[in-house]
């Protein structure tokens, strides 16, 4: 996977990590992970980015309890509807839910 290297002593050099990238209506949906400075622990996030050149207005998803990154790009579908707005998402993983579960 894509990483953008700096330093960081808990993922030896890494700061944001490209879990997986695929085509989506024409632009890319992209997941990624990153270790948060305020908590210590991997934080995962979900980008679709529309076709054409951007800037881009951004539209942030933020889901429920149970829900993850991908949660949002499965169920939801929303990247057919940006693609033809013209909309970047991204959607966080709720940590929350994810501390307590002990992972």
């Amino acid at each position: 996977p894509d990483a953008f290297r700096g330093k960081h002593p808990q993922r030896r050099g890494v700061l944001m990590e490209t879990l997986a990238r695929a085509a989506c209506h024409g632009g890319v949906q992209s997941f990624h992970s990153h270790v948060s400075n305020s908590t210590g622990t991997a934080m995962r996030f979900g980008v679709f980015v529309p076709p054409g050149n951007g800037p881009f207005p951004v539209l942030w998803c933020l889901a429920g309890l149970t829900c993850t990154e991908e949660t949002f790009a499965i169920k939801a579908g929303a990247q057919r509807l940006a693609a033809e707005l013209g909309l970047m998402l991204v959607t966080p993983r709720h940590e929350t839910a994810r501390r307590r579960r002990g992972r």
